[in-house]
């Protein structure tokens, strides 16, 4: 199984003073040291943490999956098929948001990822749609062209009990719905190293895309040692 870990968080630090450290290229790097399988930028309209130079460099340097986050917006469709990442995740955004607080909604917004979607792949970039774990969204997912999907794990991370059971129940349902009409199926957002396995024992899973958590463990042990025990975390199901 994939981990792609998503260094964004780094930057944030970085834009904390605005100055050069820490390095998110540098990060990256080590966390490939670490066993990473990919890495994870979320290009934002406003630069809030990532920077073009920070994607520039890091497609240049990172030898594994470069995974770009971004809106479906013409500016963003015209870096990616310059920069050509690995794959294309398709996210939504909002300015005041702390971080991505949700799936696509994708029944609304189907005609324009369509055409985003249309776009990337022409350019031969596979493109994955951040979604909420929803039978209907992973439906019509398909129908806009996608090669794949994220399923949002965060109702699933932030619950507790018998609750966060129901949360595991759908995100898996999704997955198995995603992988029966041919997409594959990837997971993410607020994982951690308490809940990881459930969601990594999902048969059928191609990857799991960690940031946070890994980030914050790297603040006191390391980056590479905090890529390292993850993934030996999602290999050991």
């Amino acid at each position: 199984m994939i981990l792609g870990v998503n260094v964004d968080h780094v930057a944030t630090v970085r834009e904390a003073r605005k100055g050069i450290e820490p390095d998110p290229v540098m990060a990256a790097t080590l966390a490939i040291l670490g066993g990473a399988d990919g890495i994870t930028v979320h290009l934002r309209e406003d630069r809030r943490h990532i920077h073009d130079r920070d994607l520039k460099i890091v497609r240049e340097v990172v030898p594994v999956e470069l995974n770009l986050e971004m809106a479906a917006t013409k500016e963003m469709i015209g870096i990616a098929l310059k920069i050509k990442p690995d794959m294309v995740t398709l996210v939504p955004e909002k300015r005041e948001e702390l971080t991505t607080e949700g799936g696509l909604d994708v029944r609304r917004q189907k005609l324009n990822l369509k055409n985003a979607i249309r776009r990337i792949k022409g350019a031969g970039i596979p493109v994955s749609l951040f979604i909420n774990p929803s039978i209907e969204d992973i439906n019509i997912s398909k129908e806009t062209g996608a090669d794949m999907v994220e399923i949002h794990t965060g109702l699933y991370a932030n619950a507790k009990g018998g609750r966060q059971e129901k949360e595991l129940i759908q995100v898996a349902r999704s997955v198995k719905e995603a992988i029966s009409l041919g997409l594959k199926a990837n997971a993410g957002h607020g994982l951690n190293y308490f809940n990881v396995k459930n969601i990594a024992a999902i048969e059928g899973l191609r990857g799991l895309y960690i940031g946070h958590s890994i980030i914050s463990r790297a603040v006191l042990v390391g980056i590479e040692k905090a890529v390292k025990e993850m993934k030996e975390l999602i290999s050991s199901v």
